[in-house]
């Protein structure tokens, strides 16, 4: 996709030909993106990569992220910060369960856009009668798990078949390239278009004045606004913005933006808090339901006392029920008493202090957080 569209820097191909044939194989366009020795040895992804790649409407940000169960954890850090999904499924093998559970992390992780591409198109002969059967098992299982593709593609991207141009060697298929499919994806609304969600980062003393500060994750925010900070909802105006080498005072910010905001009066706030408008406040709480990702070594089991971070905030929390377990395969659920590597379950947790959340569908930074144990992320 990259050669097609004349996206990599001169030189790239030449270079990936002669790393080709030093190895005694032919052109493997992965060392295009996997450039780490492993990656090339053994002819996996191990880590995420961050492409930039341009078309004619737009630019996008393509983040490789690797497929096998053993580096999961790093498939969810480049999926969660996505806004669609190339979910790529092996022709010959068909609907795998490395493809079911990666269906389901999109859908676990709220990707509502995802595009389906059938590969290695060439080693079934660019069956059309393969490309229908994967295609209604894989319909089948999104159908069932509350997603659909937006479109299946059949492609080879050893031989460029249906990535940037259409191809002559699958003439029964009449719908759109991979990258004509990328192109229909609709940008999510302005994050500025949401709630204000605040977490506070840190807190200065500048002279008589405290400066708070932080990233704003959705909303804006203005001078003269009323604001809550929570836990506990105190409210207090927004008096100035502090700003270091600006002529011109700000008067307004909205998401993406970093600021330092002074207040017309003392309160007590701190790394954590989460500052939102008066009308529209998150939800406090000791106790919350979760659905989670499992991928330590060890299964979780009820009791076990965990680190929650949400947002800038860490809460020392207790596993006190575990609802269900979710076969990725079948999409059933079952209860247990255990979640082992790699499950999905939907679990109870207790803090012995207030969380600030919001439900996922509602705002997903304050939705989603991550579980550690001893400074490792465990889900």
């Amino acid at each position: 996709m990259l050669f097609r569209s004349d996206s990599l820097p001169e030189g790239r191909v030449e270079h990936v030909r002669d790393v080709s044939k030093r190895r005694g194989r032919d052109f493997e366009w992965s060392f295009v993106i996997d450039a780490l020795q492993i990656e090339r040895d053994q002819g996996i992804t191990l880590d995420t990569a961050r492409i930039w790649f341009k078309t004619a409407k737009r630019r996008y940000v393509i983040i490789d992220a690797p497929g096998h169960a053993e580096f999961l954890k790093n498939m969810l850090t480049g999926a969660s910060g996505a806004e669609a999904a190339v979910l790529v499924v092996d022709i010959a093998q068909g609907v795998s369960e490395q493809t079911r559970r990666h269906a389901y992390l999109a859908r676990l992780l709220g990707l509502r856009h995802v595009i389906v591409a059938l590969n290695k198109m060439d080693l079934v002969g660019y069956s059309a009668a393969r490309f229908e059967e994967v295609m209604a098992d894989l319909n089948a299982y999104l159908a069932g798990i509350g997603l659909s593709a937006q479109g299946i593609v059949p492609i080879s991207a050893k031989e460029g078949d249906n990535i940037v141009q259409r191809s002559a060697a699958m003439p029964w298929y009449a719908g759109r390239t991979l990258v004509d499919e990328l192109d229909r994806v609709q940008t999510r609304p302005s994050l500025a278009e949401a709630p204000l969600r605040l977490p506070i980062q840190d807190v200065y003393r500048l002279g008589e004045r405290r400066a708070i500060a932080g990233r704003i994750d959705s909303g804006t925010l203005s001078v003269g606004d009323e604001i809550s900070f929570w836990p506990g909802g105190v409210a207090a105006r927004v008096a100035s913005f502090e700003e270091w080498g600006r002529a011109t005072p700000r008067t307004s910010a909205e998401a993406g933006r970093s600021v330092a905001i002074v207040l017309d009066r003392e309160i007590v706030a701190e790394r954590g808090m989460i500052v939102s408008k008066s009308a529209s406040a998150p939800t406090q709480t000791t106790t919350i339901a979760t659905q989670i990702f499992w991928f330590a070594p060890e299964p979780l089991e009820v009791g076990r006392t965990l680190k929650l971070r949400l947002g800038t905030a860490t809460h020392d929390v207790v596993v006190t029920a575990i609802d269900h377990v979710v076969d990725v395969n079948d999409l059933s659920q079952s209860s247990a008493q255990r979640i082992e590597r790699n499950g999905v379950g939907r679990v109870v947790l207790r803090s012995g202090r207030p969380m600030v959340v919001d439900r996922y569908a509602d705002h997903p930074r304050g939705g989603r957080g991550v579980l550690s144990d001893r400074f490792a992320v465990v889900a």
